[in-house]
């Protein structure tokens, strides 16, 4: 997503072209991006394709700035799975816009809420349900406010941010009836937090789907894109923060793998032991960039009885415009030069901060420097990270049934998604949501319940036998 500066976006060419990429413009995150060329006709299709005068026509615009609005579209449409709700989010909305739109207000504002709802409602005694969805709805609006903290003016609290929103997460599991199980699963030095939830403790043996979170999502989007859907379905589901998520990124300091097997297949190990998850149906999804760990890792694990790419990722690389990806080359001196010396003196301020976030999850010092106000100086350690997830050549071992999801104005990785499908040979379904029913743009914010309809509809076609 994009931040806004006050600062025009003038002066030499290469300043005006960064502006444009990752400034207001929001070009790098957001704004509406097609795929280029046509393709054949899907095996299957959601919905009927229709757009209405642009990705968020009407009601679903909340701010002018794509990236902020998309945001507060994911906190509005969290509302169906009680993680979120419409008074609330457009309350803040109109704070935000009345105050200026900027990292500021908006990570101010959320914070606020987010505070606000962590204590006592201010009439009556609360009961054990309101607390608990008063809880996870303080998680959504400190998720809300840490994705854009580091543009703010207290970029430092970026850590104090995201544990606000922990233990507000935490809150709501201790809630939960049955509560989920948490433990700590073995991964090299740092182990994965996990939290395993269950219709009830009867210890029936159930089908279980291991939920994985993209690179800047909080648990909280969990609950929105498959718990809660899993949970009414009468599946277990497995929430965890990998490397370069949660956790593992903004305390331990632990960024992304390319490797994702050695991620999940400590968690299938895990979830084997247990008497009651049916180890024949243990589904795996993958939401935003997990869109290509969770292939890579069904590539290698081949435990997983069904994939779900939501949407098909390739080459997360090719989410960063080619005037980004440029700088990279094979030496790394001459890579951080023309960082250093030629980039990062030009960018606005708003171009600045959108970096920075984009590159904490591949880089500790990057995050640090973030955290200091400052912009990271080691531009090939992180680029070359983010190159290395290339799953092209690795998609063709994957041997179980796999959904991959698209969407109508899809802005983060437009095409790649019928790249993937086109590549896999394992029985395969392709399904587009859309403008329809308010289903487009990245990982359908605004309908999430649609959106976990169709997985789950076909997640119980392919292992529960209809």
């Amino acid at each position: 997503m994009t931040y806004v500066s006050a600062d025009p976006a003038s002066g030499p060419t290469r300043r005006a072209t960064l502006a444009g990429l990752v400034g207001g413009a929001g070009a790098v995150l957001t704004a509406g991006c097609t795929a280029p060329g046509s393709a054949p006709a899907p095996t299957r299709t959601a919905w009927a394709a229709a757009s209405a005068g642009g990705p968020t026509p009407g009601a679903m615009t909340l701010f002018k700035d794509p990236g902020f609005n998309f945001n507060g579209l994911l906190a509005l449409g969290a509302a169906g799975y009680g993680a979120g709700e419409v008074g609330e989010v457009l309350t803040a909305v109109n704070t935000v816009n009345k105050a200026g739109l900027s990292a500021q207000s908006y990570t101010e504002t959320f914070r606020k809420l987010g505070d606000q709802l962590r204590e006592p409602p201010r009439d009556g005694t609360p009961g054990t349900q309101t607390t608990r969805f008063r809880a996870l709805r303080a998680a959504q609006y400190y998720a809300q406010a840490l994705f854009f903290v580091l543009g703010s003016d207290t970029p430092g609290s970026e850590e104090q941010l995201y544990r606000a929103g922990r233990d507000a997460w935490d809150r709501f599991c201790e809630l939960c009836d049955p509560a989920p199980v948490t433990a700590h699963v073995p991964y090299g030095k740092t182990p994965l937090p996990v939290w395993f939830f269950r219709p009830d403790d009867s210890r029936e043996r159930r089908p279980t789907v291991i939920l994985t979170n993209g690179s800047d999502g909080q648990n909280v989007d969990m609950w929105t894109y498959g718990v809660a859907a899993a949970l009414q379905r009468g599946w277990n589901a497995l929430v965890y923060d990998g490397p370069g998520q949660g956790q593992l990124l903004f305390v331990d300091q632990v960024v992304f793998t390319p490797r994702w097997e050695s991620v999940v297949t400590p968690l299938v190990d895990w979830l084997s032991a247990r008497s009651d998850v049916d180890t024949g149906k243990i589904a795996l999804t993958g939401l935003s960039m997990a869109g290509d760990l969770a292939p890579r890792a069904a590539a290698f694990e081949h435990r997983i009885a069904a994939l779900v790419a939501m949407p098909g990722v390739l080459q997360p690389w090719l989410g960063f415009p080619p005037e980004i990806r440029q700088i990279l080359t094979p030496d790394k001196e001459k890579t951080n030069n023309t960082w250093n010396n030629e980039v990062v003196p030009e960018l606005p301020p708003s171009a600045a901060a959108t970096l920075k976030k984009r590159f904490e999850p591949f880089s500790a010092p990057a995050m640090l420097a973030a955290r200091k106000g400052r912009m990271f100086t080691d531009f090939y350690t992180p680029a070359t990270l983010i190159k290395s997830l290339d799953i092209t050549d690795v998609v063709g071992r994957i041997k179980m049934p796999t959904l991959v999801l698209d969407y109508e104005d899809e802005q983060f990785y437009p095409g790649q998604p019928r790249r993937m499908f086109d590549k896999l040979t394992a029985p395969k379904d392709y399904v587009k949501l859309t403008a329809a029913t308010g289903a487009q743009l990245h990982c359908s914010p605004m309908a999430p319940q649609q959106h976990c309809e169709v997985v789950f509809d076909w997640l119980q076609e392919k292992l529960s036998g209809g």
